[in-house]
């Protein structure tokens, strides 16, 4: 095996488009990080076949921040939502669902989904390099959360965008016997999410225009989980 770097960060978005959790820690399973994406606003009545409020339709639904966790039988989920106003409404109250929809546009309801809620694969993953290198073609300092991926990689000895030729590999974190492993299943097609600040929800389309222009609009890669156990930052990353 070959090592590519450390876990820098680990995050996990317990309602779908809202800002996530920073994690120390965590428990790595079949559908992905424990508690991740468990939640999305459903739009009532929509017909198409993705529903989900998404910031893509509600910028500001990026600034509402889930908290609280509630040991389930399976994995910590979020209690409580603290709105941009700085309110704390419970996540499955009428309050909070009153206030998106209005806010909105959008009747809505809260759907929980036991795997979760994903577009293309249970793990997001980007490295260090290329989010510098994103942001160094945009003219700007780019948050790293601007690129929402659940592992972020301080990548060694790889350029921008080098996370593409991982794809059908495997990619495991720690050096202990049964470690946690990953495989490489697709490049992540970006969407405006990625112009949106994560305080404001405020759009800069430098950031999207940058990795179209780099890399034909592709930044980071999708994985499935191959190997259960435990992340967490600081562990090592090998290529195998």
């Amino acid at each position: 095996m070959r090592r590519i770097g450390r876990v820098a960060e680990l995050v996990r978005y317990p309602v779908k488009s809202m800002a996530g959790t920073p994690l120390p820690s965590a428990h790595l399973g079949l559908h992905g990080i424990a508690g991740d994406r468990r939640f999305a606003f459903r739009r009532v009545g929509d017909p198409s076949g993705f529903p989900f409020l998404t910031a893509g339709k509600f910028p500001a639904l990026l600034t509402y921040q889930p908290f609280g966790n509630v040991e389930s039988a399976a994995e910590p989920l979020p209690t409580h939502v603290r709105t941009p106003s700085g309110a704390e409404l419970a996540l499955r109250s009428d309050e909070l669902r009153d206030e998106i929809a209005q806010r909105s546009g959008h009747d809505v309801e809260l759907m929980m989904l036991r795997h979760g809620i994903f577009d293309d694969g249970v793990v997001s993953l980007i490295g260090t390099t290329t989010i510098a290198a994103i942001g160094r073609e945009a003219g700007l300092e780019l948050d790293r959360r601007c690129m929402r991926a659940n592992v972020l990689l301080e990548t060694e000895g790889l350029g921008a965008f080098g996370e593409d030729d991982w794809v059908g590999a495997t990619i495991v974190f720690g050096d202990d016997a049964g470690a946690p492993a990953i495989g490489i299943t697709m490049r992540d097609e970006r969407c405006a999410m990625m112009n949106m600040d994560p305080d404001s929800g405020q759009q800069d389309p430098r950031v999207m225009k940058a990795v179209v222009r780099m890399n034909g609009n592709y930044a980071g890669v999708y994985a499935t989980v191959l190997r259960a156990g435990a992340i967490s930052v600081g562990q090592t990353a090998y290529l195998a």
